[in-house]
């Protein structure tokens, strides 16, 4: 799964705020906060809204990169 910080970034990438994240995911603001607040940790955020976060990031165009022993990130997809 993907941590909080993965959505930070993944966030910061795609230049939406965390509303604009909330209403392209169809989740609460405060969801989008709380899964953001924790740094290296699976987001306290019930799975179904997890998955529709990332879902809006991935078609915004971020790619997650899954803990391979250097750490979890994100990157832009080609254009």
């Amino acid at each position: 799964m993907i941590t909080g910080s993965q959505i930070r970034a993944a966030r910061a990438l795609v230049k939406f705020t965390a509303q604009d994240l909330a209403e392209k995911a169809e989740v609460g603001l405060m969801t989008v906060r709380r899964a953001e607040s924790s740094d290296n940790e699976i987001p306290n955020v019930n799975k179904p809204n997890l998955i529709a976060i990332k879902s809006t990031l991935e078609a915004a165009g971020i790619i997650f990169i899954a803990e391979n022993g250097e750490g979890p990130g994100v990157r832009l997809k080609k254009q």
